[in-house]
């Protein structure tokens, strides 16, 4: 088993950033040249985890009113997102391995979430 050591606090710090290049970085990368869908993934999905992340529950969270393991579980189902469209949807050269690369990292980093020790199992 791999030692889980994203930490919530981690997580959070990551966000933002993430958020914002996911908006940048197709028109960094000139994406769209092959098909525009690749362009508009990335950015509404950028867009929409800026909200996500001002939503969640956590120290970096503006509003607090989903709870991170919601924030997670939407994680994970952007990075297989991720990792299925550039398949479903034709994309090719950097367009594809532009979301390969992304979908796998966000599934390695929602993977090796550590969980919450606060939490005790009866």
């Amino acid at each position: 088993m791999f030692p889980r050591f994203i930490t919530k606090s981690i997580h959070a710090y990551l966000d933002y950033p993430v958020a914002i290049g996911l908006v940048a970085m197709p028109v960094l990368f000139g994406l769209g040249q092959g098909n525009i869908l690749a362009f508009w993934l990335s950015i509404a999905t950028g867009i929409a985890a800026f909200l996500l992340t001002v939503l969640t529950d956590h120290h970096l969270g503006v509003f607090k009113v989903l709870p991170y393991s919601v924030h997670l579980a939407v994680d994970g189902l952007v990075g297989v997102a991720f990792v299925v469209a550039p398949l479903a949807l034709g994309f090719t050269g950097i367009e594809f391995w532009y979301y390969m690369v992304l979908g796998v990292t966000v599934l390695a980093v929602v993977g090796l979430h550590q969980p919450d020790n606060s939490v005790v199992a009866a």
